[in-house]
This record gives structure tokens, sequence and C-alpha cells, in this order.
């Protein structure tokens, strides 16, 4: 992957398709020359130019603006150059064409089309981005609600990074102990007790639960929730998510095996995505017809991929042995470990008494609502973001990936395995020295000081290209 990184490098880095303004971006080392013989004239840095874009035969393509930021002082730390000019396919195409052009007649043949996130993968390699702050940009392209742009925004500028340097700095200090007393075994200060080695190590303990509280935070932020709703037919599912997303995209019939596929919305409660999924009612019956039974078995694989289930019940139907049989068929299959939630739909329907009369039938965290009415949503929401783990934290959040959980994760083992050894210090230490050294190993993945090529290839793969 790296053994392109100093070839000049040209995209279109605005968004396919027509729009008022698109732009072109150059990125390398000494591109001067080339800018010169593009442009027909020396740029002053930092500093918008209006002129005209010719191609080869000296005919205008486009009128627009130049910008010049000599290295290291830009975005990837090389010498850039952007050409915005009107947001036309066309015009685009033929402007990136005529500096792959150019290139070939002034030292520059090098020059070629950037893979996707390239010139933020050389922002991260020239130093100007660590590989969170990296990551943090597509998130803050990604981000699908303003929570979760305030929070990548938050990290982009490095709030994520700054924890855990600070986490590697308090390591960094305890492995210098731990170092210091293997070395100078027969010294009779011990130096471990003396410096609070065991406090330390508490105090590193504490302060990592905490980012990883944070982290988990952000991770919900940018990845939400897969919430499907199961349950019977006509238990009301395609109600509901019509009702939480505040659009009719579900049909709703009173015919049983209405919903034969999949539905997914994606909706946002306090800034927090929640995938909801709707499926097929779950059911066996010789009535079940090939379509359907295919349904119905997709609506499993969701549920095993869900991280809660809205066990939808049919209030009107709860006294039917059938009914009650049919839901407790559905409670035992589903998996064991999930996040489920039971809820009593169609309250619209019934009186005070029917519920009262459901209580050897409901738990204490069962919900009642009316899809229809609207009646009950509102703690609907709540008790979801409460599955989710959401925590508010007004501005403080910032966001996070799955792999930066996982390293934390590590980073938490290895403190523990420490603990255990400190214990026992003059016997083992020097296994305690390598806890620590594997705790700040995991630590330099997050930010990019220990990463391996492979992982770099795919994370900024999933960039779009031009950024």
């Amino acid at each position: 992957m790296l053994s392109q990184f100093h070839d000049p490098i040209v995209a279109i880095a605005t968004a396919s398709g027509r729009g008022a303004v698109g732009i072109v971006r150059v990125s390398g080392k000494g591109l001067g020359p080339f800018v010169q013989a593009l442009l027909g004239k020396v740029l002053k840095a930092r500093e918008a130019t209006y002129l005209p874009f010719f191609d080869g035969q000296g005919q205008p393509i486009d009128h627009g603006l130049a910008l010049w930021f000599p290295g290291p002082h830009s975005y990837t730390g090389e010498d850039v150059l952007e050409l915005q000019g009107h947001g036309g396919p066309v015009v685009m195409q033929l402007l990136m064409a005529r500096c792959l052009a150019v290139a070939q007649g002034t030292g520059f043949a090098g020059l070629r089309p950037a893979r996707a996130g390239e010139f933020t993968e050389r922002a991260f390699l020239n130093d100007k981005l660590d590989l969170a702050q990296a990551e943090a940009v597509a998130d803050l392209i990604d981000a699908s609600t303003e929570a979760a742009a305030r929070s990548a925004s938050r990290s982009l500028a490095g709030a994520f990074s700054q924890r855990i340097h600070g986490l590697r700095d308090a390591l960094v200090n305890l492995r210098m102990l731990v170092e210091a007393t293997l070395d100078f075994p027969e010294e009779e200060i011990d130096f471990l007790k003396k410096a609070d080695a065991e406090g330390q190590l508490d105090r590193l303990h504490a302060a990592l639960t905490a980012v990883q509280g944070e982290a988990k935070q952000g991770a919900l932020l940018r990845d939400g929730l897969r919430v499907v709703i199961a349950g019977q037919p006509n238990a009301g599912k395609s109600s509901l998510l019509n009702a939480l997303a505040g659009a009719e995209l579900a049909i709703v019939t009173p015919i049983a095996g209405t919903t034969r596929d999949v539905v997914q919305q994606t909706i946002q409660i306090e800034g927090v995505p929640l995938h909801v999924i709707d499926t097929a009612g779950l059911r066996e019956s010789p009535d079940v017809d090939e379509v359907e039974k295919i349904g119905i078995e997709r609506a499993w694989g969701q549920i095993e991929k869900a991280d809660a289930v809205l066990f939808l019940r049919d209030l009107t139907r709860s006294a039917q042995t059938d009914y009650q049989q049919g839901d407790a068929a559905i409670a035992a299959a589903l998996p064991a470990g999930l996040s489920i939630l039971s809820i009593w739909n169609k309250w619209d329907r019934c009186s005070p008494e029917t519920w009262a009369a459901l209580a050897d039938q409901r738990e204490p965290g069962d919900l009642v609502l009316s899809a229809k009415s609207g009646e009950g949503l509102e703690a609907l929401r709540k008790r979801l973001l409460e599955l989710a783990g959401w925590q508010p934290s007004g501005d403080g959040v910032f966001m996070a990936r799955e792999r930066h959980m996982q390293a934390l994760a590590r980073v938490q083992t290895h403190l523990g395995s420490a603990k255990d050894l400190l214990k026992a210090q003059a016997e083992h230490l020097d296994l305690l020295a390598e806890e620590l050294r594997l705790a700040q190993h995991a630590l330099g993945e997050i930010t990019g000081e220990f990463s391996a090529d492979d992982l770099l290839g795919e994370i900024f793969s999933r960039f779009c290209i031009g950024k």
C-alpha cells in the first residue's frame, strides 16, 4: 500500500452528479512547476485566484477559483492545488484530464487518479492527523444525526485522541517504574512501593473505564442500534414501524401474512440512530404458503442479528388459548441473552380490565401502547434509549468505532493481568512489564502509533474518492 505513497495524485473531490460548484484536488511534493504550467501563472499561497482553466488548445474549459497550499501547511502535508469550477460532471472530468495531460509534459508523469481515502491517508502518514482523527473525517461525512456530526467533529478536533494520549502517558510512567525495578534489583529502595505503583495502576484502570463508557456512547451514535419488531401476524408490527417512523412505510391490512419481507427504517431518538426492522408475522400453520415461509425464515434471520427485539403482542387476542400458545412458542425460540422488550399493542381497543386480567401473562417491565393512536409511544422511545445504553452527556461525547472498543477491551484485560502480577512483585516483574507493554501497544493501535498496513488499507478504502 505504501509503495505508491510518493506519487502525486488527483481526484474530483466533490460528490458525483451535478452541483453549483465542483472541486478537483491535486496533492504531491514539489508541485510548483506543475501548477505554473497548468494555470500559466504563479499562485499566492492560501489565496483564492479567479482565472480561466484552459485546455490543450488554449480554449477555456471553465472559469473558476484556484487555491494553492504549499506543504507542509496543507490538508495532506504535501503541496495541494484545488480547482473550483462549475459542478457539472463533464467539466470536472475535463479538468481532471487536463491535469493528467499537463503532468506528462512537466516531469510529473507519475500523477495518477487517487484511491478512495488517499488524501486523508496521506494526512495521517504525514502526521497531520492521527488514525482516530482520520477515521473521524469519514464519520463526519457519514453522520446520520446532528449528535453524531457533533461527536465526529469533536473526534476530528482531537478530543478522543487526547483521552487516549492521557492513558498512554500514565501507562508509560508506570512502565518506567517497573523497568527501573527490573534494571536495579540490588537497590534497597523499592521503586514500586515508593512511587505507589499499585495506586497508579488503580487510577489508570478507573480512567480507562471512564474512556470506555464515553467511547461506547460514541460508538452508539455512529452505528446505532438494530431493533427488530417481532410477533405473531396482525399484532400491529407494521403499524408500530409506521408510528415510530412517522410515515406509511409498511402496508397495513387485517389479512394475516401481509408483511412478507423485511422493511427497515432508521429513526433517531435524542440523536441516537435506531435501525427499526419490521418482519413477517411468526407462526406455524398449514395455511402458510411458500412465500410467507421465506418471509418467516428471514424474520428469524433478522432476530439473530438484532441488538434488541420488540416482542409485540395483541391485547385483543390475549385471552385466546391458541394465541397464548403462539406467543409462548415465540418467546421460547428467541435467542438467549438478547435484549427483549415485551409490548402489548392495541390499547385503544381494550379496557383497563383487559390489562389487569393479564397479570399472570405479563412481566413488570412490559409496556402497553396503541400504535394506531400513538398512546404509549413516548414511553417506548425512552425504553429504547435505555436498551441502547444511551446516557445523555451534553456535548462531551466523541465518536468511536468497534475497533476502538475492541482495543480498549484488550487494554483492560492486560491491566487486569498486570494488577494480579503486581501483587507478586519480585517473582513476576518481567511478566508485569510485558502486560504493560501490550496494553500500551493496544492503545497505540487506536491512534495509529502501532498499525499494520492491511489495517490502514481497510480503513481508508471505506472513504469516498477525493477525501
